[in-house]
């Protein structure tokens, strides 16, 4: 059964189709999107590859095809394509249609520290919790790093992921379990904290928010490389 397989594809099909609307346009950042998923998608299938290996998680054959690279589904490999190609093409019909809408820059430092904070605390209680500790770390440092550079895409990113959370709770939903009978993608649960929001594992959260934002940002730096040497 190719369950997997379809998932993935029919997150990508409309996304895809939709590129090409005048008003979002979209394939005009492919220039930038590509590079970021490349980079991004790399750092994030080395961590999947050694926690797969360590039993962190794992893939239930029954739902994805018979083709592993360095163990893992060829379907998780292009999951760090097509999931950050969806997402942030959500994030840009977003601010497409509604350029107006963004938080200020004083509410959103204030949400940054409380975040901040809140991983710092996950961490302390949660250390011995492999999969909640990396990626609460991850999130951390990403926003640590996102508040010193004063970078403005989360000003957008904190509304445009609140919509970006619908699909990935139906997608996400499917692949650990809601729906069909076992999973597609399972955890220890040594591992994790064991809160879940349906049969989604909370760190899933942070797990997207950190994907989706690091592309982002790699986009953003990148166009401002790109529009320096256009002005050269």
């Amino acid at each position: 059964m190719l369950l997997y397989l379809t998932l993935l594809l029919s997150s990508l099909a409309i996304p895809l189709i939709l590129s090409f609307d005048r008003k979002v346009a979209f394939y005009k950042c492919w220039n930038t999107l590509l590079p970021a998923i490349l980079f991004t998608g790399s750092l994030f299938i080395a961590a999947d590859i050694i926690f797969t290996r360590h039993g962190f998680w794992g893939f239930n054959s029954e739902y994805h095809l018979n083709f592993l690279l360095l163990g893992i589904p060829v379907e998780e490999w292009l999951f760090f394509v097509i999931i950050p190609y969806a997402s942030i093409f959500i994030h840009y019909v977003y601010i497409s249609y509604f350029p107006q809408s963004s938080l200020s820059d004083k509410t959103t430092r204030i949400i940054t520290l409380i975040l901040i904070f809140s991983l710092v605390v996950i961490m302390i209680f949660a250390h011995e919790k492999a999969y909640t500790l990396l990626y609460s770390a991850v999130t951390a440092g990403i926003l640590i790093i996102t508040l010193i550079r004063k970078e403005p895409v989360l000003n957008r990113f904190y509304i445009s992921f609140l919509i970006i959370l619908v699909p990935f709770f139906l997608i996400n939903g499917i692949l650990t379990g809601s729906f069909i009978p076992g999973e597609v993608v399972w955890y220890n649960e040594s591992e994790i904290s064991g809160y879940r929001i349906g049969t989604v594992p909370v760190e899933d959260i942070l797990y997207g928010f950190s994907l989706i934002l690091l592309n982002l940002l790699i986009m953003d730096l990148l166009k401002r490389k790109l529009g320096k040497e256009h002005n050269e």
